[in-house]
């Protein structure tokens, strides 16, 4: 009988690793096609863009403009750090947030854990002239920190809702001990609840960072100073109304994939732990 369900349990896992490989390919084939069409030289791209690059059709042009033309360091240095702030903000306090609905029941528990989660349902986006005239209001326009607590309010429910269900699956036991032993409640949190979650917090690191790293309506509301520019904002400088130079899109759009490719790669383990727990039970 446990041989049996051993082998049902590692079935399972094969067929959710195997989901998860499918979808990654079928996701990073237009990355693929983006990154061979930017150091292709432009009749190439539009002839045949799937085709390899070959000694004839290389060309770096695309980059080359990018990196004279556009203030690439700039635009890359302000989506990293309002991209890396609104991560963190985003982890912490939605941590926190799913650690004490999960640990403390009180009245209107359910309610406030719905209320929290109404975001995923609610496009932030539909508030965006109220947020405009409140950061007007506030002084915040054209500064990353307008950015980083719009991103940080958007990435919250989705964090809340997904921490909140891993941890009630930590052991209230171990809790208890750190209790009797004079932990505090801090301490349990981040010593003890923290690090056995680690594979949801990698989940919800990648699914909130990508949106904030591609966005462009709040950069273009919020944030379209020269100074404040994120790479994406950026990258639009070389599209025009009637000619565009796609060579030197591509090659933006290639060095913006960089970053999501590293964190991929960083959290790639926890993050298909994270995915295929329930699968593995």
């Amino acid at each position: 009988m446990s041989i049996a369900r051993n082998q049902g349990t590692l079935t399972r896992s094969i067929a959710a690793h195997a989901a998860l490989l499918t979808w990654t390919v079928i996701a990073l084939f237009p990355v693929f096609v983006i990154v061979i069409n930017s150091v292709k030289s432009r009749r190439v791209i539009f002839a045949d863009p799937l085709a390899l690059p070959t000694a004839e059709t290389f060309d770096l042009v695309g980059y080359q403009t990018v990196l004279a033309q556009g203030d690439f360091l700039l635009y890359f240095t302000n989506s990293m750090i309002v991209t890396m702030a609104s991560l963190f903000f985003v982890l912490l306090f939605g941590a926190m947030a799913a650690f004490a609905l999960s640990e403390y029941r009180f009245r209107g528990n359910l309610l406030m854990g719905l209320y929290l989660a109404l975001g995923i349902m609610i496009p932030i986006r539909l508030g965006t002239v109220a947020i405009l005239q409140m950061m007007v209001a506030t002084g915040l326009v054209n500064t990353r920190t307008a950015l980083v607590l719009v991103y940080t309010a958007q990435g919250l429910p989705l964090a809340i809702f997904i921490l909140s269900e891993f941890m009630r699956n930590v052991s209230s036991d171990l809790k208890n001990a750190g209790r009797i032993d004079g932990l505090s409640e801090y301490t349990i949190f981040f010593r003890l609840v923290l690090p056995l979650v680690r594979p949801a917090m990698a989940t919800v690191a990648v699914f909130t960072l990508i949106p904030i790293w591609n966005d462009l309506w709040f950069p273009l509301i919020l944030a379209p100073g020269e100074s404040v520019k994120t790479i994406t904002l950026g990258s639009q400088v070389f599209i025009g109304q009637f000619v565009t130079n796609w060579n030197a899109v591509l090659a933006a759009l290639s060095l913006a994939i960089v970053p999501v490719l590293v964190l991929y790669l960083i959290f790639s383990r926890h993050l298909i732990r994270g995915i295929t727990a329930g699968a593995v039970k």
